[in-house]
């Protein structure tokens, strides 16, 4: 309203939000569509949302400037279309179509789903985002939850906007409403996760009065909760790809007539072929009810390098020069890696008991959940670990629990349970659907970092159909080249992937792996249930945040190694070599190498010495040594 058209109005709003959101931890204080239902918030406020982009639909235009008229005054008024799905107009107002002063502006949207597998713990602590060293390194359980104005408490009844409305005129109500809802919360200080889903999200199908069949929402992962939304971008689209994990903050857009009005496109049967080229199929995708899929028009965006709620979002040089924190990230970074080392004795210590007292295979596991691919030469990635975490019992117990201890570890995850009914009848592989002009998700579509836990121990004899072979084939492409073939039917599209992937099976697995583990068990509890379910139980909240932080931190750090080290490693190799030319190979320099890089980060060293080089070599040294006696033991088997 202050500025003419064409000024640089956008500039200027886009700048007063970013500065806004930089006083005071405003960041925490906006409300997550991630947290909080979409019936809980006021339309047309200011949202964020933490999501991956799952499909980018076609650009779409719209008016950015337009004008009204009223037919008896003949009184005209300029109104902005920017922010907005539906056009502002009064009862006695008509917009000019032939007005001089329409402008056409064009936007990217972005059909965006909640991380997938993001651990419930993120959910819980993610709105405890504050730039505090002390309190990211020593949060614990007793912490209670800050309610922000925005909160909730799920067992109320939805207010009505007259509600609102009067809370808005009577702050004294609201205040008095937050007092009461501020002490409920489990024993984490949290609202339980359950709680915190919409109703309307029960799972992959929505069934809405509007639309039938049910509506898909499309997420990747089965059993997946939470709101997807339609993501209007404004500026800088390019920038965002497929798969990338975002943070935006935008306005909400829930407008019923949305609805209405797609319901009548849908329905009308005459429709002129000239006036819409969409199908059916694709109108019902493309713009769904907005009350299952809210509209978020997006005044700022970010992509996030990480998840995990508990470190600050900027940890890079580059992004931490134009972070407002960069002398609090800097100390929270060095007052961590200050206790490193008893940190890392505590997980390990930790892990063993979870392998059953195999200390071997728990700083393997270490390594792998630090590994992260760090570039590409050519088609080969680079930092890739895929362990094949061989010796597993026949029995789901503990393998389920093993994943129950990663995903307690890491901030997304999946268990993959490899059976031939979920070979043959999963969906894998996203494929474009041309009819809805949209990308069906699939197993295999996972944000970066994400964990993937192959269980192995559930396969049985059994014949694999075509399905199953491509996914077979699909799981070795993405542990070998961390690609994924998405299916365009006319042709296929790579997209680079950089997931964690875990194998656990009895024998060697018969997906390929990067390094195999064979598990020695040195503890037989009695009662595997029990022993396993004991050990989460028996880590404080605080010590399990710190395995988190130093998880998640360490996969951020650079790594390097010096000359005079890389002449020494080379002279190693060769005599390695001439010592035993038969068994040592190029591929186990590579593997060595990796082993080293991930010891020294694991340590919180960022350039390789001698001592962590010939501690790569001895614990190689003793996982061959451990699978040639089970090969050995077992003839052919490995």
């Amino acid at each position: 309203a202050q500025n003419v058209p064409n000024s640089d109005w956008e500039k200027k709003v886009t700048e007063y939000f970013k500065e806004k959101l930089k006083e005071n931890n405003a960041t925490n204080w906006v409300p997550s569509l991630n947290d909080v239902p979409v019936h809980y918030l006021k339309p047309n406020s200011l949202v964020k949302f933490r999501c991956m982009v799952q499909d980018m639909f076609d650009p779409e235009f719209y008016m950015g400037v337009y004008e009204t008229v009223d037919p008896n005054t003949n009184a005209r008024v300029l109104h902005f279309g920017k922010y907005r799905d539906v056009a502002e107009c009064g009862p006695q107002q008509e917009i000019d179509l032939n007005s001089s002063q329409i402008v056409t502006s064009e936007r990217q949207t972005f059909y965006c789903v909640p991380v997938p597998g993001e651990s419930a713990w993120v959910k819980e602590i993610s709105f405890l985002i504050v730039l505090n060293p002390e309190f990211y390194a020593y949060i614990s359980a007793s912490q209670a939850r800050v309610s922000p104005s925005t909160s909730y408490t799920p067992s109320r009844h939805k207010r009505s906007y007259e509600e609102d409305e009067d809370m808005d005129l009577h702050p004294s109500k609201q205040k008095e409403q937050h007092m009461g809802n501020s002490s409920g919360g489990d024993i984490h200080g949290c609202v339980e996760p359950k709680r915190l889903e919409t109703e309307a999200s029960a799972g992959h199908h929505l069934i809405s009065p509007n639309c039938s069949p049910p509506l898909d929402l499309n997420f990747p992962l089965p059993g997946e909760k939470g709101p997807a939304c339609l993501v209007k971008v404004y500026e800088s689209w390019d920038s965002f790809k497929v798969n990338d994990v975002l943070e935006v903050y935008g306005i909400l857009s829930v407008d019923p007539v949305l609805s209405i009005v797609n319901n009548e496109e849908r329905d009308s049967s005459a429709l002129d072929p000239m006036e819409c080229m969409d199908t059916a199929e694709e109108q019902r995708v493309h713009s769904p009810p907005a009350s299952l899929v809210p509209r978020i028009h997006v005044i700022l965006a970010q992509k996030l390098q990480h998840i995990n709620p508990l470190l600050p979002a900027c940890l890079n040089e580059e992004e931490s020069k134009t972070c407002e924190y960069l002398n609090l990230t800097s100390l929270f970074v060095s007052n961590f890696m200050s206790e490193l080392s008893p940190v890392r004795a505590e997980l390990l210590g930790f892990l063993t008991h979870a392998l059953l007292g195999d200390g071997l295979a728990a700083e393997y596991l270490i390594l792998h959940l630090i590994s992260t691919v760090y570039a590409r030469r050519d088609v080969l990635p680079l930092g890739k670990f895929t362990v094949n975490l061989s010796g597993c019992p026949r029995n789901s117990i503990f393998t389920e629990h093993i994943y129950r201890i990663i995903q307690q570890l890491v901030p997304a995850s999946y268990r993959l349970q490899m059976t031939i009914e979920n070979m043959n009848h999963s969906r894998f592989i996203p494929h474009k659907d041309y009819a809805a002009n949209r990308l069906v998700s699939g197993v295999l579509q996972l944000a970066s970092n994400t964990s993937l836990v192959v269980d192995e121990t559930q396969l049985e004899q059994g014949q694999l159909d075509t399905t199953g072979v491509h996914n077979v084939t699909a799981l070795g492409n993405l542990i070998t080249w961390q690609k994924v073939d998405y299916d365009f039917s006319y042709h296929q599209m790579e997209f680079p992937c950089n997931i964690n992937i875990l194998i656990t099976s009895e024998g060697r697995s018969l997906l390929p792996s990067d390094c195999q583990v064979h598990l020695q068990p040195q503890i037989i509890p009695p009662n595997m249930e029990e022993y396993m379910s004991s050990l989460l139980t028996a880590v404080l909240p605080s010590v399990l945040n710190k395995f988190r932080i130093y998880l998640s931190l360490l996969r951020l750090l650079d790594y390097s190694i010096s000359d005079e080290v890389t002449k020494a490693v080379e002279e190693d190799f060769v005599e390695m070599r001439k010592n035993d030319p038969e068994s040592i190979t190029a591929d186990d320099l590579h593997r060595t190498l990796l082993v080293a890089r991930f010891l020294s980060l694991s340590a919180g060293q960022t350039t390789l010495s001698r001592e962590r080089w010939l501690r790569a070599k001895q614990l190689e040294a003793l996982r061959k040594a451990r699978l040639q006696q089970q090969k050995c033991v077992n003839g052919n088997e490995l």
